[in-house]
């Protein structure tokens, strides 16, 4: 990462925009540049967030008794990684105590099925729920989910280690990450914000948020808002 020392101010980066869309005032324009110089500001933290990440010391080794079922058959920890070196997994809110998945991770799937080939060029990515897997391919087949992996915690082990299962048993969301280097299996990083993080005002969010929608929303007057979430059907 480059240091900030060798930064040109962000301040100083937005004034050299020349950019100016068709009537717009004086006022808005110095406005717009400002809050330039703050998106610069931002995704230099983000970049300096995301260097920080990958500095982070090797995590806990892997070693739990967890075994999956998907599409091609029984599967052990190491098979979800397949030929890559690095696992991205979402523990998705669809266990057997549900008639219908959680439509939040549902909304989160649908966008990231549209990239999850792009995402396995670098790296496995495994959706994992407690539901028996038909269950399962019947909902990505409804969702038209063609290229995401869905796989079956057959003991809930996984999903009761990584957070992807309450204490009292019911479903949560959990985003992990884990390697595998030098023959061994470790966790690397794992979203850690809920509700006891959450600033007041909003719902608890990671930063980055990984789902799309509220990115776009994020750039309108509309913002996100208090009383509309996705929806299974409309």
């Amino acid at each position: 990462m480059t240091s900030s020392s060798t930064l040109v101010p962000a301040d100083e980066l937005a004034r050299r925009t020349t950019v100016t869309f068709p009537n717009e005032s004086a006022d808005y324009r110095r406005a717009r540049t400002a809050l330039l110089a703050e998106e610069i500001e931002l995704r230099r933290q983000i970049e300096r967030v995301a260097a920080l990440r990958r500095a982070l010391p090797p995590g806990g080794a892997v070693t739990g008794d967890y075994r999956f079922e998907g599409e091609s058959g029984p599967v052990d920890f190491a098979g979800l990684f397949g030929d890559k070196q690095t696992l991205v997994t979402y523990s998705f809110m669809y266990g057997p105590q549900r008639e219908r998945p959680c439509p939040m991770c549902t909304s989160l799937l649908s966008a990231w099925a549209g990239e999850a080939r792009d995402i396995e060029q670098r790296v496995a990515l495994a959706v994992i729920a407690r539901s028996p897997l038909d269950r399962l391919v019947a909902f990505k087949r409804e969702r038209n989910w063609r290229d995401l992996r869905l796989y079956s915690d057959l003991n809930g082990n996984f999903s009761r280690d990584y957070y992807g299962m309450s204490k009292e048993g019911g479903d949560e969301p959990a985003l992990n990450v884990f390697t595998r280097r030098d023959g061994a299996i470790r966790h690397f990083w794992g979203g850690e914000m809920d509700f006891a993080t959450a600033d007041p005002g909003q719902d608890p969010r990671g930063a980055p948020d990984p789902m799309p929608i509220w990115t776009i929303l994020d750039l309108t007057p509309e913002d996100r808002g208090t009383d509309w979430y996705p929806k299974l059907d409309y």
